[in-house]
């Protein structure tokens, strides 16, 4: 498996649009369309998935990057380079933490109740993942160590872990799983969110274990602290709520705000 082509998918107005951002963007896209209709399933408008999104995405990519800067501070020799995204360098954990704050703040604002809201997004979150990982490849970055399995990415003549398709694969099965347990298995508010937790932090720990481009703080890997913290509260929370009565199937308000909502 190798990837030849031009990064450069076309230029605008003598702007290069590469690849990598189109399919990011496609990966959003889909996502914000599978929040609508699932809004829209809980009697929600479906309109305030694009208001939200207008808003979670910007901030997810500032979080992406900055978080990628912070541990990677020592590239940049001034401001300008740390702001651009164009030569590369987004970390999505850092995506997910600034996406989960500025959510809910957004829920507060609109009168959400935030598990659910969280609920409702994440499966699209990690569909998105999925596709996005594929930019990856179009790069050439985010890979794995040697090897001599007959399915490594070839760079530059070396065979490599594709440990973006390994992620890839990970998380349209992971969002498939989320799907069909908020369809089939849902009982209280904020289970799937746990659930992407756990299943992200498990994938992304034994991911990382194989790619040579980790972010680091010590000796750690960045992204294996993070995804055992995240596996640990998920887990915790998901038998937290797993001991609690089924809540009210009312329409995305927070039933602990809003007592009419229980009865609509």
């Amino acid at each position: 498996m190798q990837y030849t082509g031009d990064r450069v998918a076309f230029s605008l107005f003598g702007i290069d649009v590469y690849w990598y951002a189109i399919i990011i963007v496609s990966g959003m896209i889909l996502a914000l369309y599978l929040v609508s209709k699932e809004m829209e399933r809980r009697k929600m408008n479906p309109d305030d998935a694009y208001d939200i999104g207008l808003w979670i995405l910007p901030f997810g990519v500032v979080g992406a990057r900055i978080w990628y800067v912070i541990f990677e501070w020592h590239r940049y020799d001034s401001f300008l380079d740390m702001i651009n995204i164009r030569d590369g360098g987004l970390a999505i954990q850092g995506g997910i933490i600034a996406g989960l704050i500025v959510g809910l703040i957004l829920a507060r604002k609109k009168g959400f109740w935030f598990p659910r809201l969280s609920d409702i997004v994440m499966p699209g979150l990690a569909l998105a993942q999925g596709i996005g990982r594929w930019g990856n490849f179009i790069n050439n970055e985010a890979h794995g160590v040697p090897t001599d399995l007959p399915w490594g990415v070839i760079i530059d003549g070396v065979s490599y872990h594709p440990t973006f398709l390994y992620e890839s694969l990970g998380d349209i099965l992971l969002f498939i799983l989320l799907f069909l347990y908020s369809r089939k298995w849902l009982k209280r508010d904020g289970q799937v969110t746990c659930l992407y937790f756990v299943g992200y932090g498990i994938l992304r720990f034994f991911v990382e274990g194989l790619r040579t481009d980790s972010l680091m703080f010590g000796n750690f890997r960045v992204a294996q602290v993070l995804a055992v913290s995240g596996l640990v509260v998920g887990l915790v929370g998901y038998i937290i709520l797993s001991g609690k009565p089924a809540n009210a199937d009312i329409p995305g308000k927070n039933p602990y705000d809003n007592k009419e909502s229980l009865s609509s």
